[in-house]
């Protein structure tokens, strides 16, 4: 038996193989895509638990705030000097020579006290002039009033002429006149021997001391200089675009240098009804009860002027409040999940951050106070436990996803 194989046969298995193994060929290539095609739509069909499950913000304490029951103000900043509210220089009123002066800057004075004495030997000697003058004046008076009672019975008895009589009457008349102006000298010089010891005309404390003894003065030259700190004056530029809103009462919180942050009190008393020169301010006057005379003259005060103040009621901070569609609207948390709740919004306290709700939040709704783009109506929140420290969770404008 022989094993020959010629070209001829292996080229007819070759013809029938060839299609044979093309048919298996398709038939694995379309269980292939069968099989693929079937885990696709499994696959598409099966929820992905990543894309099915709902995102929930975490929110940090300083991306929520509460709706605070308080009370809110608008204020306008201002600084100025302060001013006691009553001081003098008093002023000699007489010629004369300083005895004594002894009051030094600083010292007390009560109203009436004594504060300095001038030599009063001439003034002396001139009141005893006008003294013996006036005694003059009384004894002519009492001989004129005699005169007359004499020469008008005289007359009745036609002694005397009417002429006569009228003369004596007119040395009456005369005689009157000269004691009323012996005893107005004497007055004056009365005045002067008591302006020789100046008294201090109110309560203060010696400012300045412009004589010393022994100096010679004359009227009007300046002796003393006396504030009283009881009340000051508070003097502040205010724009003159803002005096519409500034009226008399109103009340004026301020800090002096030097009082580690202790705030003073006061209320506008006057407005300057004319702009500063070289300036488009207005002055305004601050009374300030200064009873215990802490503050001095020529203090600077730095503070704000308080132009409207709220009763207690709803507020938020200014960051929590926002616009849609021309609308003012806060992003409340109610039930873990956030909502557009509208408000209508009264004043507006840029100091404070806060701004007042008239209606559409009561006290104690937690509404986001932080910009965080990425929350929005609808979306579900954490909130953060009662516990949460700050530092733990510092503020960074993104809540956390869970």
């Amino acid at each position: 038996m022989q094993n020959k194989f010629s070209f001829r046969d292996v080229h007819g298995q070759i013809q029938w193989r060839t299609p044979l193994l093309t048919v298996i060929a398709a038939a694995v290539c379309s269980l292939g895509y069968l099989a693929y095609s079937g885990k696709s739509v499994a696959q598409a069909r099966t929820p992905d638990a990543k894309t099915e499950k709902e995102l929930v913000f975490e929110l940090s304490p300083a991306d929520i705030a509460s709706a605070e029951s308080r009370e809110l103000s608008s204020k306008l900043p201002l600084s100025g000097s302060l001013v006691p509210e009553s001081q003098v220089t008093i002023r000699a009123k007489v010629v004369a020579e300083v005895a004594e002066a002894p009051m030094q800057e600083g010292v007390a004075v009560r109203k009436g006290q004594v504060i300095a004495r001038f030599t009063a030997a001439d003034l002396h000697a001139r009141l005893l002039t006008q003294e013996a003058a006036v005694d003059e004046a009384q004894a002519k008076l009492a001989l004129a009033q005699k005169n007359r009672q004499s020469n008008e019975v005289l007359l009745k008895q036609n002694y005397i002429s009417q002429n006569a009589f009228d003369t004596t009457h007119n040395g009456l008349e005369l005689a009157q006149a000269n004691l009323k102006s012996a005893m107005s000298q004497k007055q004056v010089a009365q005045l002067a021997l008591a302006d020789t010891q100046v008294r201090a005309p109110l309560d203060g404390i010696i400012s300045k001391r412009h004589v010393q003894p022994g100096e010679k003065v004359s009227p009007d030259s300046p002796l003393y200089s006396i504030v009283s700190l009881g009340r000051m004056t508070l003097e502040a530029q205010v724009p003159a675009s803002e005096i519409p809103r500034v009226k008399t009462g109103q009340k004026v919180l301020f800090q002096v240098d030097g009082f580690g942050g202790r705030e003073f009190e006061g209320k506008v008393a006057r407005i300057n009804p004319a702009t500063e020169a070289g300036s488009r301010s207005m002055m305004v006057y601050i009374a300030v009860d200064n009873a215990h005379a802490s503050l001095k003259g020529g203090m600077f005060a730095k503070g704000s002027l308080i132009l409207e103040k709220t009763a207690s009621t709803a507020s938020v901070p200014l960051t929590a409040v926002r616009q849609v569609n021309g609308v003012d609207v806060v992003y409340q948390v109610l039930n873990d999940q956030v909502r557009i709740q509208p408000v209508k919004l009264g004043l507006r306290s840029d100091d404070e951050g806060h701004v007042q709700i008239l209606h559409g939040l009561e006290p104690g709704a937690v509404v986001i106070a932080s910009r965080l783009d990425s929350v929005k109506a609808g979306s579900r929140v954490k909130m953060p436990r009662a516990s949460t420290n700050a530092n733990q969770n510092p503020a960074s404008g993104t809540a956390a996803k869970v």
